[in-house]
């Protein structure tokens, strides 16, 4: 393990270009890493974020090719003579999709794939092995079959397989992406731990930074591939609020638009500020009684159940007894831990997967945007993927600004979501009549708070023009942003289906940045700022 303090990532005037790019996704870049740092490394979709986690890996420029200039020092060595199979002894990386890194058949066999690899013993292995399945809460996944997993559990994998073989420089990019908050909290805490406790330098790139602040030992932020901040996280909201409002956490952004000049940095030093529950909560609407003149139902499901296999023993029910019903022009979120089913239901609301029991009565079809937005990627040019007037109306929609002639799989983890979003709506629900059913599953990996505040707004805009529409999500704080409703799944079940207030508000993980803060008394940073606004606190903080 290198001598906390000395660099192990050092970059010199480095610039780099993909190759057909009209632009370098990083610039000029002067920048050291000491050992034993945590760095979170924020940035809007597109800044060079990804680009810097792969080249401080050597997958930049070695397996991307195009122009690289500057000198880039791992653990003491060049990455112009060091690709990323001999960095790997001192690297472990975790790219934003973790589908592509994982190559196993079974879980097991994956997290005790690297150390094999090194020529480690059986024993050594199996305690290796089961110690990372431990800390990250996948060992009842050991024997399942990776293509049986849900995206925050091969995410989990991803990273498990990233810390066997305990490196002491790690890069992750969106690790929480595709977490639930229970597991995400969990994985901030695992990292802390593995940096204090041995010494592990992290390189952490971020959307959610409301996750990892206060985690942080320092904050880098990059714009258009250039470094504009490099500072403590105590400083990084009044360099936002001036420089990159977009990348206020929740919490932050409540406070900016109060007119308060405090940037709390966690919830902990919120609520601090925040105060007591002096004034009355937003009003949490009741659900809507039933009507027998409203209009016919966008998706109605009775009894649903699914069985899908890929364990030691048979078939497993994923889903059992689902009841569910979206009518026209409603947002609904779908949230839940990871394996709770939610991909496994969207996948049978589209007809990807046939019931096991029970119907799916989706009466206009269903449009379905799943988890991997690669899969829908089969031409080398964006102009080929999106062809004509329909085309061109989906990219707009989706919110691109790329060449025509870019190839798909050399655009950023945010471009290329976006880009799977047109395809999979081309002609619906950008300039025609969307689908009576649009289902997203995870569309915010790798968005930024502007993208997401777009999407939130398409979203909106489509349940306006009839269609029903159901997110499948992570992120609370985007769920908070647009949804009507949330359902809560768990265990192949809907436990809970209410208004968003109530669902987001009121509990501990399943909860926005300002409902902790606020003490559920708001769920989203304009609800928050109303309160904060009318007045001092009439009483001390709370706790729930």
């Amino acid at each position: 393990m290198p001598e906390v303090g000395v660099p192990v990532l050092s970059l010199d005037r480095v610039s780099y270009r993909y190759p057909a790019a009209a632009r370098a996704a990083v610039a000029a870049l002067d920048l050291e890493v000491g050992a034993g740092e945590l760095v979170v490394l924020a940035g809007a979709s597109g800044s060079g974020k990804s680009t810097l986690l792969r080249a401080a890996c050597g997958l930049v420029p070695h397996f991307h090719g195009g122009e690289f200039t500057g000198e880039l020092v791992v653990a003491g060595r060049s990455t112009r003579e060091a690709g990323p199979a001999e960095l790997a002894v001192s690297v472990g990386f975790v790219a934003q999709e973790p589908e592509s890194q994982v190559i196993s058949t079974t879980v097991a066999a994956e997290l005790g794939l690297p150390l094999e690899l090194r020529g480690h013993s059986s024993t050594s292995r199996a305690r290796a092995v089961e110690e990372v399945a431990l800390a990250l809460a996948i060992e009842p996944l050991l024997d399942r079959t990776t293509d049986t997993l849900s995206g925050g559990e091969l995410q989990r994998v991803a990273i498990g397989a990233a810390l066997v073989t305990r490196p002491p420089l790690l890069l992750l990019d969106e690790p929480t992406s595709q977490l639930d908050p229970v597991a995400g909290d969990e994985l901030i805490g695992l990292l802390r731990r593995l940096n204090e406790e041995w010494g592990v330098t992290i390189i952490l790139g971020e959307h959610r930074l409301e996750r990892c602040l206060a985690a942080a030992d320092r904050v880098l932020a990059l714009e258009r591939g250039g470094l504009v901040f490099d500072g403590p996280p105590e400083s990084f909201g009044s360099f936002a609020s001036e420089r990159a409002p977009e990348l206020l956490t929740p919490g932050m952004r409540m406070f900016e638009l109060a007119g308060r000049p405090e940037r709390p940095v966690g919830v902990k030093r919120g609520r601090e500020l925040f105060g007591g529950p002096g004034a009355a909560p937003a009003a949490r609407p009741e659900p809507r009684p039933g009507d027998p003149g409203r209009p016919a139902a966008a998706l109605s499901v009775r009894g649903l159940a699914v069985e899908l296999g890929g364990t030691v023993g048979g078939p497993r029910r994923v889903l059992d007894g689902i009841d569910l019903e979206l009518l026209p022009g409603e947002v609904v979120a779908l949230v839940g831990p990871n394996g709770a089913g939610k991909s496994t239901l969207l996948r049978a609301l589209a007809g990807v997967l046939d019931p096991s029991e029970g119907s799916v009565r989706a009466v206009a079809g269903c449009a379905l945007l799943t988890q991997r937005p690669d899969d829908y990627f089969v031409r080398e040019r964006v102009g080929d993927e999106l062809p004509g007037e329909a085309g061109r109306l989906a990219i707009e929609v989706a919110g691109l600004d790329i060449a025509t002639e870019r190839d798909p799989r050399d655009l950023s983890g945010g471009e290329r979501q976006r880009l799977a979003l047109a395809i999979a709506l081309a002609g619906r629900g950008a300039g025609g009549s969307p689908p009576g059913l649009i289902c997203l599953d995870e569309p915010t990996r790798g968005l930024d708070r502007r993208r997401k505040a777009a999407l939130a707004s398409w979203l909106t805009s489509l349940a306006r023009r009839g269609a029903a529409v159901l997110v499948a999500t992570h992120d609370v704080e985007f769920a908070a942003s647009f949804a009507d409703r949330v359902a809560l799944l768990a265990r192949g079940r809907v436990l809970a289906d209410g208004a968003a207030l109530e669902v987001l508000g009121g509990g501990w993980y399943f909860a926005t940045e300002v409902a902790r803060i606020s003490d559920g008394a708001a769920i989203t940073p304009e609800q928050g700022a109303e309160i904060l606004r009318s007045g001092p606190r009439l009483a001390e903080v709370g706790g729930r």
